[in-house]
């Protein structure tokens, strides 16, 4: 007598919801007027998340399905100066926001330090393949400017913590860290930044730009590019990347943690 074969194991769900990370800095003469356009947009396109919208750009995680997040994106690309965002994308299995919020900031990321501007100078962007030589250079002061409760989940091996709350605390930790200090010579050390999706480096390299650092590096697209891009057995990543939706974190692949 044949044994019928066993049914093979049902193939794992498919995630429903597309979760775009995406920011630009560019001048906006009128961003009050900008956020009332994007919010209708962004509504009829029926995407939930949030978008920031000030004088120095955009900033935002929005979160649909595929149909949604292309006609949002399209809204967005509509207005010339935001017509190359570049957004990275990841998936989730539910809905990761309650609902749509567009908002008016001073800051789309807030330093709280008068004339920085990431559209002037800003650290050298170092591809998702190439971050591993830079932070294993001997000399190359590497550093997490995320949160604390962020750098907790996971960060690069041999990273500085700057163990701070919020990132307006990451100017202080800079100005006090003997190990940013410089030589005898008045040289400072080269310096490689990261973050989740890339935007915080922006300011943070800006910052140090500003204060004479000359060889500053920061990673392009941040943490979430790099664990996309990066085979984890080439990986230096350890732990997992805070994310700021439901899901909590995501780890190599963006693959976000089990039911979430």
């Amino acid at each position: 007598m044949r044994h019928a074969r066993p049914a093979p194991p049902p193939p794992p769900p498919a995630a429903p919801w597309v979760v775009a990370a995406l920011y630009k800095f560019v001048p906006l003469d009128d961003p009050a007027a900008l956020r009332d356009a994007l919010r209708a947009a962004l509504e009829a396109a029926g995407v939930c998340g949030t978008l920031l919208v000030a004088r120095e750009g955009v900033n935002g995680t929005l979160a649909g399905s595929r149909a949604a997040i292309d006609a949002a994106l399209a809204a967005l690309r509509a207005d010339p100066r935001l017509a190359d965002l570049a957004p990275k994308e990841s998936a989730a299995l539910a809905k990761p926001f309650g609902r749509l919020k567009v908002r008016l900031k001073r800051e789309i990321v807030t330093l709280g330090v008068p004339g920085v501007d990431p559209t002037a100078a800003v650290g050298e962007y170092v591809k998702p393949r190439d971050w591993n030589a830079l932070i294993s250079t001997p000399g190359v002061v590497v550093i997490d400017t995320r949160n604390d409760y962020e750098v907790a989940l996971g960060t690069f091996e041999g990273a500085l913590d700057p163990q701070i709350r919020s990132f307006r605390a990451l100017p202080g930790w800079v100005s006090a860290q003997p190990s940013l200090a410089p030589d005898a010579e008045g040289r400072r050390p080269p310096v490689a930044m990261f973050c989740t999706g890339g935007i915080r480096c922006e300011k943070a390299t800006a910052l140090l730009k500003a204060r004479g650092f000359e060889r500053v590096y920061h990673l392009e697209g941040g943490v979430l590019k790099y664990l996309e891009e990066v085979p984890a057995a080439e990986s230096l990543w350890r732990g997992e990347c805070f994310v700021f939706d439901e899901r909590g974190a995501l780890g190599h692949g963006l693959a976000p943690r089990e039911g979430a």
